[in-house]
């Protein structure tokens, strides 16, 4: 019996800055894990994460995150991801900057 498949975004990192990306639906990379495309079908996010892996001047190292639908968009499932999308750890600077309680 296969296993459901539990929903994606595909993420990496943006190639010049470094920072964490996600993939819109309309194939825009983004800052934001909300404004993600939420992937619901195995085949589709398979075919969304080789059309990133084929944007080398753009990302490093794509793959596909397990997420679930929340009120604004797209929430991380696991630990990890939420970290990650509250930018770089070291110090900050980026969208860590950015936010008014940095």
């Amino acid at each position: 019996m296969s296993r459901r498949f539990t929903p994606k975004v595909v993420t990496g990192n943006d190639l010049r800055e470094g920072d964490v990306i996600y993939l819109t639906a309309d194939d825009r990379w983004t800052r934001h894990h909300h404004e993600a495309e939420l992937i619901d079908d195995e085949a589709h996010a398979e075919i969304r994460l080789i059309l990133a892996s084929q944007q080398t001047g753009k990302v490093v190292g794509p793959y596909l995150a397990d997420a679930r639908a929340g009120a604004n968009g797209p929430e991380p499932v696991h630990f990890r991801e939420a970290f990650r999308t509250r930018g770089p750890s070291n110090y900050f600077h980026g969208k860590q900057a950015a936010q008014p309680d940095a």
